[in-house]
């Protein structure tokens, strides 16, 4: 017993030890360093001078047109427009009579039979209590955008 645990205690001190010892980083090696630096040609060098030459003439430009907006600070005079009336909303949906009448199932009080799909539907309210006759209610086993409603018997 006692040589197991010591065998253990001497595995985790080695390890220990070479995860603690210090090892040479090369950040020279791998793919970058087969790439040689090259010169860049003349073509390339003059391409470089033009490029920054034109870079600084829009800076300049630039510059140059943030200076006259801030010396200019003319307050243009608000243009007067023609305001429409508000958009009225949409009339709301006429009131339907004709929705379909839900039938009742035999010998079951607060259930009937959806005119849409023939589905049993609970016409009960959230308390338990029965929704009244000839109320309008949705399907819910329809979502609320195709609008299946129908009325208590």
């Amino acid at each position: 017993m006692i040589t197991r645990i010591l065998t253990g205690l001497i595995a985790v001190a080695s390890m220990l030890l070479v995860s603690c010892s210090p090892y040479p980083e090369h950040p020279n090696r791998g793919p970058k360093s087969a790439v040689k630096q090259t010169k860049p040609s003349p073509a390339q060098a003059e391409q470089a001078k033009i490029q920054a030459q034109q870079e600084a003439q829009k800076r300049a430009e630039e510059e140059k047109r943030m200076q006259a907006q801030a010396e200019q600070k003319i307050i243009e005079p608000v243009q007067e427009r023609e305001v429409s009336p508000p958009d009225k909303p949409a009339p709301a949906e006429p009131k339907r009579f004709d929705w379909p009448t839900a039938k009742k199932v035999p010998g079951k009080e607060g259930v009937v039979l959806s005119p849409y799909n023939n589905m049993q539907v609970s016409i009960r309210n959230e308390d338990g209590t029965l929704i009244p006759s000839r109320t309008l209610v949705s399907d819910p086993t329809y979502p609320a955008s195709e609008k299946k409603r129908f009325f208590v018997p």
